[in-house]
């Protein structure tokens, strides 16, 4: 087997966005109607399939700070909702809206899979194991659709780092960790100010797991998310991988959830330091303390086909400059003094990002 790590990173991946946690509400809603319970919780009734944003607040005249618990795809109508967060004293007043999806972004369900590739995949690096059994729990979450682009970055940061210009939607690279961080850092400052997020909600990376997760689309122990693919003949339907330059978002073939560009074109940051994988069981993994260098993953436009396999993962320094895709949005859980979620970043010539709402 080959081991794998880059300590001298050629691209890197900067953004992806993932909206965990709340976003903006929808136009036209129902009137609310308060309703009195003697649980921590509420009944929501809407259309089956639909995402709802569940927030609550301790005070009804705080109207600008409900905080997101979680993004809820309703099961059943009515669906009998329960707060396993709530503590046994003090009070919390809930409510569901449905969500306004934007455009670009694409609601990721919880679910188990294998992080990972089994001992027997072709072209396996040994650092893609232990295979590792991992739930992700704490409701759904929404993803970029595509990696952060030129424009979207420019807009935030006022400024494009990137080596491939004249087009504005290709994928923003040559961003370091830092600066996938900190770009996710100002956009929950803007999006917060704007009041289309939650005042709990935050732009991150994604973990690996979640990123390999979103990448897989319930497709466990598959090279690709499309299949095998045993000669490599249909990743060219998703991956940009063949020389310079990068390519405008979108123009690819997506995942089952989706998503675009998951393989190759810019390589994506996401938030762990790079390290061993737990094996057995692991609910939410974050990673290890700390490692030789930070996570990226897909690959990207100058890299072999085997390096574009869903569980194929390099590492690099924070430092190092690269392409980002998407980020996520997600709400900070109570006591944890942070986000639970991140934003992703994705792949470049340097890297790029995708982002999550927590």
């Amino acid at each position: 087997m080959k081991t794998r790590f880059s300590k001298h990173l050629r691209f890197l991946c900067l953004l992806s966005l993932t909206v965990w946690a709340n976003g903006p509400r929808a136009s036209a809603q129902t009137p609310p109607v308060l309703g009195i319970q003697l649980y921590a919780g509420l009944s929501i009734t809407g259309a089956v399939g639909a995402v709802y944003s569940v927030e609550y607040v301790t005070d009804l005249a705080l109207t600008n700070s409900w905080r997101c618990l979680e993004f809820l795809q309703l099961p059943a109508s009515p669906y009998l909702w329960a707060d396993k967060s709530a503590s046994a004293t003090g009070k919390r007043f809930y409510r569901a809206g449905a969500f306004a999806v934007p455009t670009n972004l694409v609601f990721i369900p919880p679910g188990t899979f294998r992080l990972g590739s089994p001992t027997n995949e072709v072209d396996r690096f040994t650092d893609e194991g232990p295979q590792t059994a991992v739930t992700i729990s704490r409701g759904g979450g929404w993803m970029g659709k595509y990696e952060v682009t030129h424009g979207e970055y420019l807009a935030v940061t006022t400024n494009n780092p990137s080596s491939f210009t004249g087009d504005t939607n290709r994928p923003v690279e040559s961003v370091s960790w830092f600066d996938a961080t900190n770009y996710c850092a100002m956009l929950t400052q803007r999006e917060r100010a704007a009041r289309r997020i939650a005042t709990n909600s935050v732009y991150r990376l994604p973990t690996e797991a979640e990123w390999e997760y979103a990448c897989r689309g319930w497709t466990s122990d598959r090279r690709f998310s499309s299949g095998d693919d045993p000669g490599y003949t249909n990743l060219t339907n998703y991956a940009w991988n063949s020389g310079p330059p990068t390519h405008p978002v979108g123009q690819k073939l997506a995942n089952p959830w989706g998503l675009y560009d998951m393989y190759g074109n810019v390589a994506e940051w996401c938030q762990d330091w790079y390290g061993t994988y737990p094996g057995a069981i692991a609910v939410d993994p974050q990673g290890t303390a700390t490692g030789p260098g930070r996570v990226f993953r897909g690959g990207a436009w100058n890299t072999g086909a085997g390096g574009c396999r869903s569980a194929a993962r390099v590492a690099g320094p924070p430092t190092s400059v690269s392409g980002f895709c998407s980020t996520q949005v997600s709400p900070e859980r109570e006591g944890s003094g942070g986000a639970t979620r991140g934003v992703c970043l994705r792949k470049g010539r340097g890297a790029s990002m995708r982002t999550c709402i927590d």
